[in-house]
């Protein structure tokens, strides 16, 4: 299989106030036929790392809301609840979960929920990833 050979160009580019020990650097990297690469992370792994950001963000409420005893009746708490719950129903039977709202609980099935969403993410990420550099 031929070797791919990449090249990198870095320019030092001074602004006409820079800020002192301060440069910027612009770095242009081009494959063995002159067309330029891609380096940086794509499109699809942004929305990955965006759309798993946003799920995280409300199960870390979710488990917040759950450790302080919430209760269900706050228009708030019930969002959070009703939103992550088809998230972390999968893994309610994991440590014997009784339904108890208001009730200040350690919800170890929500903490489980967000180490198997994340390492989905980044599965998913490097996969695209992986697919991108191959093309």
């Amino acid at each position: 299989m031929a070797e791919r050979v990449r090249k990198v160009e870095e320019t030092v580019v001074q602004d006409e106030a820079p800020q002192a020990g301060t440069r910027r650097v612009a770095t242009t990297t081009t494959s063995d036929d002159g067309a330029a690469v891609a380096t940086g992370p794509s499109t699809a792994e942004r929305v990955v790392y965006y759309i798993s950001g946003v799920l995280l963000a409300l199960l870390a409420f979710r488990f917040v809301l759950s450790l302080l005893g919430a209760n269900r009746a706050n228009g708030f708490a019930d969002f959070i609840y009703g939103a992550t719950y088809p998230f972390v129903a999968p893994f309610f039977g994991l440590f014997g979960y009784k339904v108890e709202y208001g009730v200040s609980r350690v919800e170890i099935e929500t903490l489980v929920a967000m180490a198997v969403y994340a390492l989905i993410a980044y599965g998913i990420a490097k996969m695209i990833r992986i697919a991108r550099k191959e093309a």
